[in-house]
């Protein structure tokens, strides 16, 4: 897919975004010059969108260093309002929590990355904290393995197509420490009422707490049965009428 600007392209507007997204867990608080060099973006320039941020309310700062609002949720907000599958999936993700004792999670794709929509932490497992809206690599995750095996295999990166098609087959993916050492995983699809794959559920933890087996013989059923359950309250919901 071309990523070249197209005739409508917006280049302030994507500056913008630029700098919003340059904050992040490891950098919540930045200088100008800091910002400047994470957005890519010259520091006259990173200086005119930060005090459009800062009068619109999407950015505090001290004079010296800035930070996002909690006013910068709204963006997030409406697309997950209009989503309407956090709210579907969080009691079938508690239920499938209290029965597996682990940690579940729902994602959608974004690209070539994971973001997490919805979520019951058991315990903290891994070194970086996970919240909704936090982001992953696709490649190295279950739920991102089982986004990307449903894209046409014309799309599948090379070193990935033995595995995805794996995934595509069995209905399921299975990363073991991929992501973080000690983490494992597993992972299913969430369909729409077309059957078209539109989000992941999974099951996480450590290889201290699961085994590979535990995984496919205990929790792998559960998640599978969750997943059915998400999917037909989730076509209820969109159901017309």
């Amino acid at each position: 897919m071309s990523t070249e600007p197209s005739g409508q392209y917006v280049q302030s507007l994507a500056r913008g975004l630029s700098v919003i997204r340059a904050f992040d867990a490891d950098h919540p608080r930045m200088t100008l010059s800091e910002l400047a060099a994470r957005a890519e973006l010259t520091r006259a320039t990173a200086r005119r969108f930060l005090l459009t941020l800062v009068e619109l309310g999407y950015v505090a700062g001290d004079g010296k260093h800035f930070a996002l609002t909690p006013h910068v949720l709204e963006l997030g907000f409406s697309y997950l309002s209009a989503l309407s599958l956090p709210e579907v999936a969080q009691p079938h993700l508690e239920a499938l929590s209290r029965v597996v004792e682990e940690s579940t999670s729902a994602s959608v794709l974004d690209g070539d990355a994971i973001v997490y929509v919805a979520r019951v932490p058991m315990r903290r497992i891994m070194t970086v904290g996970i919240t909704i809206g936090t982001r992953f690599p696709a490649r190295v995750t279950s739920m991102g393995r089982v986004l990307l095996a449903a894209q046409p295999d014309t799309e599948w990166p090379d070193d990935l197509r033995e595995a995805l098609a794996l995934v595509r087959e069995q209905g399921w993916a299975l990363v073991d420490q991929e992501l973080e050492r000690g983490i494992r995983s597993v992972a299913a699809p969430l369909h729409s009422a077309d059957g078209a794959v539109v989000a992941a559920i999974n099951v996480s933890s450590t290889t201290s707490s699961a085994t590979l087996e535990r995984l496919t013989g205990e929790i792998l059923p559960a998640l599978l049965e969750t997943a059915g359950r998400i999917d037909a309250a989730f076509a209820h919901v969109r159901a017309p009428g």
